[in-house]
């Protein structure tokens, strides 16, 4: 059975200099300019992905979220009177 796996064309323009660098670069990894530059460019991507959905805390930040998941403040009237209200909409 055949497995047909969608592609898409992307062109670039680039400075002779930094195509050269890539060519050589996937040569030196005995891989094709292509294969090169589309793992590059797919683990460039993945890395912006992630440091733009990954929430990072300090060890500081980290013991404050665990410390308020602990033992978590009393809530206050606004608190309380959103509850009240929910209960009032839900029941």
């Amino acid at each position: 059975m055949d497995k047909h796996i969608a592609t898409a064309r992307l062109e670039a323009r680039l400075p002779a200099d930094i195509h050269a660098m890539l060519k050589r670069a996937a040569e030196m990894q005995g891989r094709s300019l292509t294969d090169f530059v589309v793992s590059a460019a797919r683990d460039a991507a993945q890395r912006t992905i992630e440091d733009a959905e990954i929430l990072r805390l300090s060890i500081e930040d980290q013991r404050l979220v665990a410390e308020a998941l602990l033992s978590p403040p009393k809530p206050n009237p606004a608190l309380r009177q959103a509850f009240k209200k929910r209960k009032q909409l839900i029941g």
